[in-house]
């Protein structure tokens, strides 16, 4: 069992201070800020109510999933309560899964640790923003006290706590689709860097990752491989073509301020949960895309590559963000993610970006977590 000396050094460490964009015209410079929903002021403990997948059919890209081999299933020794908010502690318990620790606290909201076999799960009450093994991520729903104890709910249970704490799959040599970003028309952010686009770093990142891949012995394919356009439907329908088992987009980001800098890596929000960036799109918690059938996976890939990417880049941690908007993602029958690789308008970032040395950094990191 954990020894208090031996894991207040990784719950120090854990604790922080603290784009395939859609086919419509939005500049990623003057695009509006992030909605990042990082508390919650009351607990209100209402199941969502989740439409079946035919109601919402219409809004959904169809197409005709590929036989896409399954990944490594979850554990299914964990049991999820017919609840809608669970005791953490009590589940834990009953799961073997660790043991809670109230930790202290300098703020209004109080702390606690998830400790398990794997590593370290920091939550805060009423606050969207955990750590897994240090790295930041975000639930659906703030989580609650009640009497001393937090209270987390079902739907982050089961799509966020369970994934990250379970064993991971294994991806072994496969087929995968990598999309760089933007293309012809469609350059992209520019950068810092005069005279240099997000188009061009997207495209020299992929090739550089397909070529780490392809030695491994994995079958890959580019979206694109040269300056061409291709709207995100046609990207997700390539995939399709393809039978890809995963899909990687590449982008880069850019605010309209010089001072946001780091790695953000996305994956589809669950139904039934409100996404941590919306931007300035509708977030519809009711709609069921094809992806969602693969939100354990999703996170757990998501996960895998940002780590790599954060550490491999030496940027700051933005976390591991779940988004609705991205219709490059929803339309996937198959674990898909979207990385971000810095900001290109920071001068300090793009300058590292501009470097092949650093690309090359950022495509051996995603090579690296899906080789693990």
């Amino acid at each position: 069992m954990f020894q208090l000396n031996s894991w207040w050094l990784l719950v120090l460490l854990c604790i922080v201070a603290g784009c395939g964009t859609p086919s419509r015209t939005l500049s990623k410079k003057n695009r509006p800020p992030d909605v990042d929903l990082t508390t919650s002021a009351s607990f209100a403990p209402i199941t969502p109510t989740l439409p079946e997948v035919s109601n919402v059919a219409q809004a959904v890209p169809q197409t005709t999933p590929s036989p896409v081999a399954p990944l490594t299933p979850l554990t299914p020794s964990y049991l999820i309560p017919n609840e809608t908010w669970i005791a953490l502690q009590r589940w834990a318990r009953a799961n073997h899964a660790g043991t809670v620790t109230n930790l202290p606290s300098s703020s209004a909201s109080q702390t606690f640790a998830l400790m398990t076999p794997g590593g370290v799960l920091v939550l805060r009450s009423g606050s969207v923003l955990a750590e897994w093994r240090g790295l930041q991520v975000r639930l659906g729903f703030a989580p609650q006290v009640v009497g001393n104890q937090l209270f987390i709910h079902t739907l982050d249970l089961q799509k966020n706590l369970i994934p990250l704490i379970g064993p991971a799959p294994a991806f072994a040599p496969r087929t995968l689709v990598i999309d760089a970003g933007h293309g012809g028309k469609d350059s992209g952010t520019l950068s810092a860097m005069p005279g240099k686009m997000e188009k061009d770093y997207a495209l020299d990142w992929a090739r550089r990752l397909e070529s780490l891949m392809e030695a491994a012995g994995w079958q890959v394919f580019l979206t694109r491989t040269n300056d061409i356009f291709l709207t995100l439907q046609e990207r997700v329908e390539f995939a399709e073509r393809q039978k890809a088992d995963l899909f990687v987009s590449l982008h880069f980001n850019a605010t309209g301020g010089r001072e946001h800098s780091g790695i953000e890596t996305y994956c589809l929000t669950p139904r039934g949960m409100q996404s941590s960036v919306t931007r300035d799109y509708e977030d519809n918690s009711s709609l069921f895309f094809p992806n969602n059938r693969f939100d354990s996976q999703n996170l757990q890939l998501a996960v895998r590559v940002h780590r790599e990417v954060v550490a491999a880049a030496g940027s700051q941690d933005r976390g591991v963000r779940r988004a609705r908007f991205q219709t490059v993602l929803r339309g996937q029958n198959r674990p898909a993610i979207l990385v971000e690789g810095g900001y290109l308008s920071n001068p300090r970032e793009a300058a590292r970006i501009n470097t092949p040395e650093h690309r090359q950094k950022l495509a051996e990191a995603v090579a690296k977590a899906l080789l693990q």
